[in-house]
């Protein structure tokens, strides 16, 4: 048997001609965008995680232990936490709402405001905090018609300057990022689902629970995500609506480093800031992988 198997060698499979010239040629394809996005991205961080580590006398970790250790940072960051969890949660809740009745339920006008959701995005934040201001500040519209019905000299609604300000605000301004992928998901649901679904007795309720959202938690974890990253990142409906009543991880950065001066301190709660963002889009891509595995099955 063996000797059969040496007059008759398995021949080996050769490479195609130019096959390693191809590889070469991908390699050089993908140097460009890859330095590219090591320039842009790597670089900044690279900076700022040396920067943290600067001190009086050299270079330690010195400014990472006073600025973790103080009770500034505890309370930013658990305010950071908390009120981009809280908006995110208020904008999944009126998104799906906004997106519902725009998909499902017709209405005189629904092209309109579905383009005007589409404006917000547009629009910068700050904008979103000078219309609460002018609505529901101490002197705004709102507390001005209170006081000429009721005749009270101190304003009924004094909120802009908290978190529930903070939130408020954010739901307005990051609701259509919710919104607008739950309406492409919506668009590509075949109605006859629907149609067989009413056909077959099924109330609306038990439609849309058991139809219509399993179709779109792909993109409500897609928008929620998003609206996470962003209000976890935001800073200038923090600064125009808290002013200082409210002090986030990204204010607190803006304070040392451009107030104080204390660029360190500002790189710790930057690495910082980096890491979290990094771990909940670490988070998101893992749920995001798991909810699409779970819809092909």
């Amino acid at each position: 048997m063996s000797a059969v198997l040496l007059e008759h060698p398995v021949d080996r499979v050769e490479p195609a001609p130019g096959t390693t010239r191809r590889t070469w040629r991908e390699v050089l394809w993908t140097l460009p965008p890859v330095v590219l996005v090591l320039l842009v991205a790597g670089y900044p961080i690279l900076r700022v995680l040396t920067e943290s580590t600067v001190t009086s006398d050299g270079r330690g970790t010195e400014v990472w232990s006073s600025v973790l250790g103080s009770e500034s940072f505890r309370n930013a960051l658990w305010r950071t936490v908390s009120i981009a969890f809280a908006s995110t949660a208020g904008c999944l809740v009126l998104g799906a709402f906004l997106a519902i009745v725009l998909a499902f339920v017709p209405f005189p006008g629904s092209a309109v405001v579905g383009r005007l959701i589409d404006t917000v995005l547009t629009l910068p934040s700050f904008l979103v905090t000078l219309a609460f201001t002018f609505l529901y500040g101490t002197a705004g519209a709102l507390n001005t018609l209170i006081a000429e019905i009721t005749g009270r000299d101190a304003p009924l609604l004094n909120f802009l300057n908290t978190p529930l300000g903070v939130i408020a605000a954010e739901i307005t301004f990051f609701t259509p990022f919710v919104v607008r992928p739950l309406l492409a998901a919506f668009a590509r649901l075949p109605r006859e689902q629907l149609d067989v679904a009413a056909s077959l007795g099924a109330s609306p309720w038990r439609v849309l629970r058991q139809v219509v959202l399993p179709e779109a938690w792909p993109a409500m974890a897609a928008g929620g995500s998003l609206v996470l990253l962003l209000t976890l990142n935001e800073f200038g409906i923090v600064l125009f609506t808290g002013a200082k009543g409210v002090l986030t991880l990204p204010a607190l950065i803006y304070t040392r480093g451009i107030v104080t001066f204390d660029l360190p301190g500002a790189a710790v709660l930057a690495s910082v800031q980096v890491a979290l963002s990094l771990t909940l889009y670490a988070a998101y891509r893992f749920v995001f992988a798991r909810l699409t595995a779970w819809k092909g099955q």
